[in-house]
Order: C-alpha cells, then sequence, then structure tokens
C-alpha cells in the first residue's frame, strides 16, 4: 500500500492580504492552518473529496484524502513531503512504528549497506522528503493516528481538534 502525504500550512492573514493585490510581507508570515493533503483534521480522515462550496464557485475541492488503510499484515508506504516555508513538522505514529527509507528523495544507504531506521517519528522541513515503511504485522485492527507531534499544529486555528493529523485504519 502507496500513500502520499504532502504537509502544509497557510497563514489566515497574509491569505486575505493577497485580495488587496498589494506586495506581501512575505518576512511576517505566520502559519495559523496546518493540514495534510490540503486538509485539516477531521477532514483528513474524509476518504471523498470535499463537497463543492459557493464561494468557491461551485468546484469540488481538495479530492486527495489522507485516510490509511490497510490489513494486519500488509505494509504501507508513506511518500511524506513538507511543502511549508515557515515551519518545520514532526509527523509522528506512537502506536505503528515506522522505519525510515528514503530521505529526499533518495534511499538511505552506504554503498550495499542499507541505513534504514526504525523510529516513532520523523522531522521534516520545508522542501524535504521522507519514505516511510508502517508494517502492520501483529498490530491489532482499529484506527491509529498519525499527528505532528507541534502541539500547536493540532488545531484549525482557533479551533482546537484540527490540523495536521490524519488516522491510520487497520482492518483484519
Amino acid at each position: 500500500m502507496e500513500f502520499p502525504l504532502q504537509l502544509s500550512a497557510f497563514d489566515s492573514n497574509f491569505h486575505e492580504q493577497h485580495i488587496a493585490v498589494q506586495p506581501l510581507p512575505f518576512a511576517y508570515m505566520k502559519d495559523t492552518h496546518h493540514m495534510i493533503n490540503g486538509r485539516g483534521y477531521p477532514d483528513t480522515k474524509n476518504p471523498l473529496p470535499l463537497p463543492a462550496l459557493a464561494e468557491n464557485g461551485g468546484i469540488q475541492s481538495q479530492p486527495e484524502s489522507s485516510l490509511i488503510t490497510a490489513r494486519v499484515g500488509q505494509k504501507i508506504l508513506l511518500r511524506i513531503s513538507e511543502v511549508n516555508i515557515t515551519t518545520t513538522h514532526t509527523l509522528i505514529s506512537p502506536s505503528i512504528p515506522m522505519r525510515v527509507v528514503g530521505i529526499d528523495a533518495r534511499e538511505l544507504r552506504d554503498g550495499a549497506t542499507k541505513l534504514h531506521y526504525k523510529t516513532n517519528s520523523v522531522n521534516l522541513g520545508g522542501g524535504m522528503t521522507a519514505d516511510v515503511i508502517l508494517d502492520t504485522t501483529g498490530i491489532v485492527p482499529g484506527r491509529y493516528f498519525l499527528y505532528t507531534s507541534n502541539l500547536n499544529y493540532l488545531s484549525n486555528f482557533n479551533e482546537d481538534f484540527g490540523g495536521a493529523m490524519t488516522e491510520i485504519v487497520i482492518n483484519p
């Protein structure tokens, strides 16, 4: 199983200022909405495209879900990319161990020696990528969380319980 995950965020104030069509102060950007695949939790676990909204011309938005599903015993390849320019995200999987096999589009190896490593988190700065394998062998079927350990990124600005978090569903 392979799932692409794109970590991003935006500054709501900066976003609103662009309407005035003026030179924007990029140095003062402060991201307020942190997302995975362009969605904040709980929308990240919705497997369907988000509904069309009248204010965006009725165009369907965010077709890529962040819900990760697998059966017990399957391996899940997460292809994670960090497209944010103002913050660093640490993505954590506390219940299903991660094996980092690649960073920045290169397998971790030294000649014939693989330098893969097990962890429960991966730290990504702007422009970085990571290839991470989750092995579900021996994992009890259920719902697990994959989220940023930066706790202030786990909100949808003024709304708690959102942001850069999704679910991993392991089926029997």
